[in-house]
């Protein structure tokens, strides 16, 4: 079973460490890269872009937007 509470917590130290050693500037896609590297580091399973789908009002929407990192099938990150 996942502990998001865990996972959570090591994303948050990750990511703090990564806005600590590349400070402020440069385009989110590198602080992405980054932090997802990072993360694989730390054997846990990244996807960087991932499509979420939504439906409203009956309509699919199959990209509606795409998630920048989802961490361990479970925890969405937004850089």
């Amino acid at each position: 079973m996942v502990d998001l509470e865990e996972i959570a917590s090591r994303v948050i130290d990750t990511a703090m460490g990564v806005h600590i050693d590349l400070g402020p500037g440069l385009l989110e896609s590198v602080y992405e890269q980054v932090l997802a590297n990072r993360l694989r580091s730390q054997d846990l399973k990244v996807d960087r872009q991932m499509p979420v789908c939504t439906r409203i009002d009956g309509l699919d929407f199959p990209d509606a937007f795409r998630a920048d990192i989802l961490v361990q099938d479970s925890l969405l990150l937004e850089i």
